[in-house]
């Protein structure tokens, strides 16, 4: 599957490539240039990131499942139990 921006995130990426070449190693580098580095780091790097998403989503939501029984179980059958609690009480 490749990863791809929406227009409006992948002309942000190139912007700010190029910002930091500019900022950071006092070089230009042009549109195209930033356009060609932005979709080598997307094919090359950017699955890293996502399987990692992946892998930490599910944790979260494997986490999340085994409280579910803690948090919604019911007693069964609790009817008579607490007439019996109720009678060892009275002893």
């Amino acid at each position: 599957m490749t990863i791809e921006l929406s227009k409006p995130d992948h002309e942000q990426a190139i912007a700010s490539i190029e910002r930091y070449f500019r900022v950071n190693r006092d070089e230009r580098i042009g549109n195209l240039e930033a356009g060609a580095l932005l979709a080598f780091f997307l094919e090359e790097l950017a699955p890293v990131a996502y399987n990692r998403g992946v892998t930490d989503a599910q944790s979260n939501i494997q986490t999340r499942v085994a409280e579910v029984d803690f948090e919604v179980h019911q007693t069964e059958f609790g009817y008579w139990s607490k007439f019996d609690k109720a009678a060892k009480g009275k002893r």
